[in-house]
């Protein structure tokens, strides 16, 4: 009885391990802060990702969601969810960077407001991204989460792409995180929000 329970207990911690360790991760690097400026003549929240893996990642996409307190007509407080549209959900290939982009129109649960009543109503928005990894041949997720102190007003996101003698594209990393303020107000001839990829 003792061989058969150790032989047992081995098999399914070496099982474990296993799956541990042989579960594909995303490596997607989603940018500290979220930004709110004008992006042609429409206010808009900019989320800005990586790949953060040499492969390609297909078939990508992205969903964002808000999450904040509101009060009922009847004066109940409630945490509710809303769904914020993106200029482009899907992107056939992910390989260097992607920022998401919301319009702030007068559909957006977003329209009119700023830093304080995001803090006054808890918001958080929460940012999901999955795709089919062409190296691990498996789909992968990836999510982060903004709180509202994570949400700069004013900023844009500064320019991390540039081109190798050859003519490759690069990330600089070291400037991933970095926002500067924002040239208002951007017109439809505005530069790319840190040069990503297409939105």
């Amino acid at each position: 009885a003792e061989v058969i329970v150790g032989g047992m207990g081995l098999a399914l911690m070496t099982g474990l391990v296993f799956a541990k360790f042989a579960r594909p991760t995303a490596r997607v690097l989603f940018g500290e802060v979220a930004v709110v400026r004008t992006w042609q003549g429409v206010p808009s929240l900019l989320v800005r990702m990586a790949n953060a893996r040499a492969s390609q990642i297909v078939e990508a996409h992205v969903t964002v969601v808000l999450l904040r307190t509101e009060r009922t007509p009847e004066g109940d407080e409630v945490r509710r969810m809303h769904d914020l549209p993106l200029r482009r959900e899907h992107s056939a290939l992910f390989a260097l960077t992607w920022t998401a982009i919301h319009p702030i129109d007068d559909r957006s649960p977003l329209r009119g407001v700023d830093a304080a009543a995001l803090e006054r109503d808890a918001a958080v928005v929460v940012v999901s991204f999955s795709g089919f990894d062409e190296n691990l041949a498996s789909t992968v997720h990836a999510r982060h989460t903004y709180v509202a102190g994570r949400i700069a007003f004013g900023r844009r996101f500064a320019d991390v792409l540039s081109s190798t003698p050859d003519g490759q594209r690069v990330i600089d990393y070291r400037r991933f995180h970095e926002t500067e303020p924002a040239e208002e107000p951007a017109g439809p001839t505005s530069r790319e929000a840190g040069r990503s990829d297409p939105a």
